[in-house]
């Protein structure tokens, strides 16, 4: 043996390794005793090898110490497995160890949670014993997956003509955005630096100095609420282009995220090109402006057919009156369900804020059948009328199917393309607010009658994004998302604006734009607001002077007197790219060293408290809450 632990692998050995001696270390995934002859499954980074110890082996006494997860070293000879007990699953199922000396590199404790198997656990054991849980092999896998993802994202960049850069983890706090996570500082006492949500003015004021194409894998930071699809810390692909319109930035982008998809989707079908919708049809269509188009369902406004003076619904009628708004969801083959299939979506609805889901169930109702039904009221006419009877309308049925007349029915079906055997769902609000509920029950509907595709990566574009909203809390206008975007909007039309015409202020997008994958937003990005003049036109606008510009965006604002080109930019989330391919709705599941739900560190105890020498240090004082 030419090595102190191991000459091979555990993913090593082929039938072409029979006959030699070798040496491995590992950990002992499994033991199992097969009549007194045991077998260990040896695991390393690699693979797994099977080895075998008999009673007549010198390292048998020792074998029958070992226990789950002990690191060991073997020594022994490579031998084909005996017929019938091959394992084609494994690259080492031919072969296995016939061990004749084992030594303890490090014995492990009573387990606080198996690490052969995939049974579940309390998040709050794995992530306390997360070196435990990363030995765990769809956990280990994802985070293989996760490296793979990331050198395939840097060499398709590069391919495309980026450069990488690195820019400032410790910088300034940002007024826009989420909460920052502060940095005291010890040689500025009462002066903080930030951690970057994003190196945003950094990759911008990098155009602003001649830099073309920039990209980086970079590290964002946002004290946010947590979920199941957001972290307080994260990465993302960070992308910015000199001289560029929104088509440019797609052009590079998709075939970028196309390929890792392809690449690692394990032959699961990906969107070849991107559809753009914008985000008004989006709104209206999915109830959302991160659709997943997996769902092939379509909602429809049916607010003018509720206003009709020949529909009696009057809780929606009333409702649409005052300004309400009237979504239909459709439900195909919703009829063979049963009535609790109804009354759960309602229930739904009801611990969502709202006060149900209204709906009609269609069935196929023929001229024929109605002159049937008519016979005992009009004897002598039905021969007559069952000769004149052909073709056939929709019938509807349920709640308030009966204060919708049947020509009313008829409009609503062909809004929502639903036919005999489905089913519509309303949901009736104030716009945002309908939508939203649509938007969910769509989600909700589409999975309960199994119409999603699965296996798919259904990709989108959402554009045109509205530059300004009415904040009806300040009862004034204000930016709708990103105030540094560019108007999509002749700009001397836009410089010549009044900022009383509220009107043509709220009707104007932005060249934003958000790339969706089966419902998850990957980013946003926008083309920038390169120009001085338009730049403070934008915030005027919003009720904002100069001087906000000048105090709160100073050196980016400065960087743009200068001589700023157009550009445009977007930073697909890492963490959720990997999240989809590894087939996960968690992205603790593909990282490795997570926080939980409360933004903790279990494993290392993050955050901690620091001793008062520390705080003195700093020329802070903590003044906690009262409990």
């Amino acid at each position: 043996m030419t090595h102190r632990y191991r000459t091979h692998s555990c993913g090593d050995l082929r039938l072409s390794d029979a006959g030699s001696s070798v040496r491995l270390s590992g950990w002992c995934h499994r033991i199992r005793d097969h009549g007194g002859v045991l077998f260990i499954d040896l695991r390393d980074h690699y693979g797994l090898t099977q080895c075998v110890v008999d009673p007549d082996s010198p390292a048998f006494s020792m074998a029958e110490t070992l226990r789950s997860e002990w690191v060991v070293r073997v020594d022994g000879a490579v031998r084909a497995r005996p017929a019938g007990t091959e394992n084609p699953e494994m690259p080492t199922g031919l072969v296995e160890l016939y061990v004749a000396e084992i030594e303890v590199l490090g014995p492990a404790a009573e387990l606080p949670l198996p690490v052969f198997g995939d049974q579940s656990y309390p998040e709050e054991t794995r992530l306390r014993y997360r070196f435990l849980d990363l030995r765990r092999e769809k956990l280990h896998r994802n985070i293989m997956l996760r490296g793979r993802v990331v050198d395939s994202l840097r060499a398709r960049m590069k391919a495309e003509g980026f450069f990488e850069f690195q820019t400032p983890i410790l910088t300034a706090s940002s007024p826009e955005g989420a909460r920052d996570f502060l940095v005291p500082s010890r040689l500025h006492p009462g002066k903080f630096y930030a951690l970057p949500q994003a190196p945003q003015q950094f990759k911008q004021l990098l155009m602003t100095a001649g830099f073309d194409r920039y990209f980086q894998i970079a590290p964002c930071f946002r004290d946010e609420d947590l979920r199941a699809d957001r972290s307080l810390e994260f990465y993302q692909l960070d992308i910015e282009m000199s001289f560029v319109t929104q088509d440019d930035v797609f052009a590079v982008v998709e075939p970028v995220l196309r390929g890792v998809f392809e690449e690692f989707g394990e032959g699961a079908p990906v969107t070849q090109e991107f559809p753009r919708i914008p985000y008004a049809e989006a709104m209206l269509k999915y109830g959302s402006d991160k659709p997943d188009l997996r769902n092939p369902l379509v909602i429809a406004d049916v607010s003018e057919v509720f206003a009709r003076e020949d529909v009696n619904f009057n809780a929606f009628k009333k409702a649409v009156a005052q300004g309400a708004v009237v979504r239909a969801i459709p439900a195909p083959g919703a009829a063979a369900q049963p009535r609790s299939f109804f009354d759960k979506l309602n229930d739904w609805a009801r611990s969502e804020g709202a006060a149900g889901l209204g709906y009609i169930v269609f069935e196929g109702f023929t001229e024929r059948q109605a002159v049937i039904a008519d016979y005992k009221l009009n004897p002598d006419e039905t021969v007559s009328r069952l000769e004149a009877s052909s073709g056939g309308q929709l019938h509807g049925k349920g709640p308030i199917a009966k204060f919708i007349p049947a020509e009313a029915q008829k409009l609503i079906a062909e809004a929502a393309g639903v036919k005999a055997g489905d089913a519509v769902f309303f949901a009736c609000d104030r716009a945002d607010r309908a939508a939203k509920l649509a938007g969910q029950a769509r989600v909700r509907i589409g999975n309960e009658l199994g119409l999603s595709k699965t296996n798919v990566f259904e990709f989108c574009w959402i554009v045109d994004f509205p530059m300004y909203e009415w904040n009806e809390e300040e009862k004034k206008i204000d930016f709708s998302h990103n105030p540094f975007s560019m108007p999509n909007y002749d700009l001397d039309a836009f410089l010549a604006l009044d900022p009383a015409d509220a009107e043509k202020i709220l009707s104007i997008n932005a060249f934003q734009y958000d790339v969706v994958c089966n419902g998850f937003e990957l980013s946003s990005g926008a083309i920038r607001n390169h120009r001085p003049d338009v730049m403070r036109k934008a915030f005027a606008l919003a009720g904002y002077d100069e001087s906000v510009l000048e105090q709160k965006f100073a050196g980016l604002y400065r960087a743009f007197q200068y001589g700023a080109p157009p550009h445009g930019g977007i930073a697909p989330g890492v963490d959720r790219i990997v999240m989809l391919l590894a087939g996960e709705e968690n992205l603790r599941e593909i990282v490795a060293f997570p926080m939980n739900q409360r933004g903790e560190d279990l494993l290392l105890g993050a955050p901690s408290s620091v001793t008062p020498k520390q705080l003195r240090e700093l020329s802070i004082r903590v003044n906690l809450p009262e409990k």
